[in-house]
């Protein structure tokens, strides 16, 4: 298992390598440019200031130039300086914003396996009963309603007509002057609503996935040999045949890592929380290169790991499983 993760941390490097080379060309191709956006921000800024900036962070070299200069910093964890008026290293910038976004994907991946991983065991094993078609009906609903439709509808509810929760922002006005579980609370209560939506629209594909999987294992003759045996059907449900269920499912959560990143650009721009997607989006808009690049190679390692996390699991789960063995 060493041996194979070894393996595996090493062929991560090429396609991490390839990752930003891509995002590299694709980012400097894009239409605009940091000195337009700096003359918007600045109208009467000189020719010579803008001259000095193209020169500091070498926009008049090639592209190719530009990508190797900048992969000789990444190597040593530097990723430069923001383009931003704050002049902000981007690698601090990241640090401070990467915990709410982590906080924000882990707990919502948690509360959707909670949730859709039983309700799809228990839509497999009644199948085609009452309880199976209001599942489906109510996770499809989940699919096909857009995230940022249903957040909105949400904050205008429960924040502005109910006033239960807030609707912007990660802390209120008071939160110094709060008890450290008032803090905790606070917090809590701000990412009820941008948790609450991303588990809602993500429970769908999962849940139908958990289903599947199985009503395929239900019908192996293992599962019938158990309860010839007369095993309790929980025992048959929970250990048995949801052990075996567990290895597609486990495919789909290590995948579903870049696009849990991806809606925290969405979630996090609409509720106004300041993570890692707020500040990706801010970046695009302003053509930050530096600072777009940073959070592209840590959202690109943060997807690499987690696919890791999953081929280790199952190993875990199906002892027959041994990476780096033939046969």
């Amino acid at each position: 298992m060493l041996a194979y993760i070894f393996k595996r941390l090493l062929s991560m490097i090429p396609m991490l390598i390839g990752i930003t080379l891509i995002s590299f060309i694709v980012i400097n191709l894009a239409p605009g440019d940091p000195v337009q956006f700096l003359s918007q921000m600045n109208p009467k800024i000189s020719e010579t200031a803008r001259a000095k900036f193209i020169k500091m962070y070498e926009l008049d070299k090639p592209l190719h130039i530009r990508y190797l200069n900048w992969l000789k910093k990444v190597v040593k964890l530097d990723f430069g300086e923001s383009f931003a008026l704050d002049r902000k290293p981007v690698l601090q910038k990241i640090k401070e914003r990467l915990p709410i976004t982590i906080y924000l994907n882990v707990a919502a991946m948690l509360l959707i396996f909670i949730i859709a991983l039983p309700l799809g065991v228990l839509s497999a094993y009644y199948k085609d009963s009452f309880f199976d078609r209001g599942v489906t009906l109510f996770v499809f609903i989940g699919f096909a309603i857009p995230t940022f439709w249903l957040a909105l509808l949400c904050m205008y509810y429960f924040g502005v007509i109910l006033g239960w929760l807030p609707i912007s922002g990660l802390k209120s006005y008071n939160f110094e002057s709060l008890t450290f579980f008032g803090k905790i609370w606070d917090i809590l209560k701000h990412t009820i609503l941008p948790i609450g939506i991303s588990v809602f629209g993500g429970l769908a594909g999962l849940s139908r996935f958990a289903r599947n999987s199985m009503l395929e294992v239900l019908n192996e003759e293992f599962i019938e040999a158990a309860r010839s045996r007369g095993l309790p059907e929980k025992r048959i449900l929970f250990k048995h045949a949801l052990k075996n269920a567990l290895l597609p499912i486990i495919t789909i959560l290590g995948l579903s890592i870049p696009g849990l990143i991806g809606g925290s650009v969405i979630f996090e721009s609409i509720f106004g929380l300041p993570g890692m997607g707020q500040l990706f989006y801010q970046s695009v808009m302003m053509r930050d290169y530096p600072t777009i690049m940073g959070i592209l190679v840590i959202g690109a390692v943060l997807t690499l790991i987690g696919n890791l996390i999953a081929d280790i699991t199952y190993a875990i789960v199906d002892p027959r499983i041994r990476y780096g063995k033939k046969g």
